[in-house]
């Protein structure tokens, strides 16, 4: 591992950021401390607090960071929100498994301004659809309680080698005992699938479509 030497230049607050992602995805995140990222950044571990106040600050600034690499776009006129909400989905799942244990950095940091930005759009796009606050908050976080389950195990299951199919075969014969339970893993091929993911957002949308729909001004 090659340590970028900052010491005589300015440290900026992306850089250290960047360098920060990396090292997650090379070490992890039970091994991401402040110490191996200073070591990498070629300065001492006091230096850090100049742009951090706490680890945790850092953390929470990597999760938006990472987010972003798949930004919410706005809603195009006449465009069905279930769709975009969809879209915002698959593109938030394929930024958190482009990286290194990002489900639970994600579980464990507080939302930054672009966070929130993303958030009120949201809100603001269901609104205008006939969503009341409490409907469009409460099914935003049914999604994203989702996407974060979801993409923890995929994680979890490919650092335990789970995801190996061979490994999958012999799961199949350990579950004998259970032919329904046996049957639809073998149907499905587990339940972290791009199938099973597109199948639980479409089950979240149909009912926030359907509490949508059963609001007594029939909005």
């Amino acid at each position: 591992m090659n340590a970028v030497k900052l010491s005589t230049v300015a440290l900026e607050r992306d850089t250290i950021v960047r360098t920060a992602i990396r090292l997650l995805d090379e070490v992890g995140l039970e091994k991401l401390t402040l110490r191996r990222l200073a070591t990498e950044l070629g300065v001492q571990a006091p230096a850090l607090y100049w742009h951090f106040k706490n680890k945790q600050e850092l953390l929470d600034e990597m999760a938006e960071a990472i987010s972003a690499q798949e930004p919410l776009r706005p809603l195009a006129e006449g465009e069905s929100w279930e769709e975009w909400l969809a879209e915002w989905c698959r593109g938030q799942r394929r930024a958190f498994k482009s990286h290194r244990d990002t489900a639970r950095l994600t579980a464990g940091t507080h939302p930054g301004t672009a966070t929130l930005q993303t958030v009120e759009t949201i809100l603001e796009s269901l609104l205008r659809a006939g969503f009341t606050r409490t409907d469009a908050m409460w099914g935003l976080s049914t999604l994203a309680s989702f996407l974060g389950g979801f993409v923890l195990e995929e994680q979890s299951d490919q650092e335990r080698g789970t995801s190996d199919p061979a490994l999958f075969e012999e799961a199949l014969e350990s579950l004998a005992p259970y032919p329904n339970v046996r049957a639809v893993m073998a149907e499905t091929k587990g339940p972290q699938t791009d199938a099973s993911f597109e199948h639980g957002i479409a089950l979240i949308l149909s009912g926030m479509r359907a509490r949508q729909e059963a609001r007594p001004d029939g909005r």
